[in-house]
């Protein structure tokens, strides 16, 4: 037993020396309202938050969108009101479109407006959001195990599978999507009977295929990518890991459980939703 514990103390001052190392706070913004995305805004230098106001899956419109300046400072709490419970976010034309368990909230990026709402046909509860090269813009639902295309106004089916675990971080990474899966076997608390991890979907091929040691560690929620390094939140511990091919995924950060749908400024900086605790934290990474 006391060789088990000084293991564990060994093993958690290690952890903490690499996150230090890895990973430096720069700024907390407070005062948002079950924050569950934080998408990096780079054509007018600011961050949009998706605030949920609720429970996740209830069509209670209470939910609404923030914007914060890039020094973590609040410019506007209420900057688009009239949706449900928001999550993910993808920028494409000009426009913002916003995951809102079963429809896509369409906002006019400059004025925020809300300007449209696109039900997508057989959803469950949509989650993240992204936008590839050539504009289309990608939806996870979780509890579907599918991920969905929006070309313009028009949703349709991309690809469901149950390799995709739930899936619920996306990220368009050149040909592929990278997604992060919460795991199988959902209970009532969102807790898994197996744990999720990370897949790359060819977006040419459909064709679903796991990362190579980075499976079934953690219920992943937020995922982005920067250069060859994928970084993925799990939800339940509020770890943030780093993920780079040939290794397995790296513990680099710590928050308290609700760490949601990453955001990053394609450098350098990743902003962290952090739901339970009603912030977004800022990151320097290396």
């Amino acid at each position: 037993m006391n060789i088990v514990v000084t293991s564990a103390v060994i093993a958690a001052i290690g952890i903490a020396a690499a996150q230090a190392a890895q990973a430096d706070e720069l700024w907390r913004a407070t005062g948002l309202e079950q924050p569950e995305s934080a998408l990096f805004d780079a054509a007018n230098g600011r961050i949009i938050v998706s605030n949920i106001v609720g429970n996740p899956g209830d069509a209670d419109g209470n939910g609404y969108l923030s914007l914060l300046s890039m020094d973590g400072k609040m410019v506007s709490q209420h900057w688009t009101d009239g949706m449900d419970a928001p999550k993910g976010m993808a920028i494409s034309g000009g426009k913002l479109y916003v995951a809102d368990i079963t429809k896509i909230r369409v906002v006019d990026l400059a004025s925020g407006k809300l300007i449209a709402s696109i039900v997508v046909p057989n959803a469950v509860f949509l989650n993240d959001m992204t936008s590839d090269r050539s504009g289309k813009v990608y939806v996870t639902d979780m509890l579907a195990d599918t991920i969905y295309r929006i070309d313009g106004d028009r949703p349709e089916l991309f690809v469901k599978d149950p390799l995709l675990a739930s899936p619920n971080g996306v990220f368009a990474d050149g040909d592929r999507l990278i997604v992060a899966s919460w795991g199988k076997g959902i209970k009532a608390d969102f807790s898994t009977a197996e744990p999720g991890g990370l897949l790359a979907v060819d977006i040419a091929s459909k064709a679903v295929t796991p990362l190579a040691g980075a499976q079934n560690f953690a219920d992943l929620d937020g995922v982005v990518a920067i250069g060859g390094t994928i970084y993925a939140t799990a939800y339940m511990t509020g770890t943030l890991y780093r993920y780079r091919t040939g290794g397995g995924p790296e513990a680099v950060a710590h928050f308290k459980p609700g760490s949601a749908d990453i955001g990053t400024d394609g450098k350098s900086i990743l902003y962290v939703p952090l739901m339970n605790e009603g912030e977004v934290a800022a990151l320097k990474i290396e």
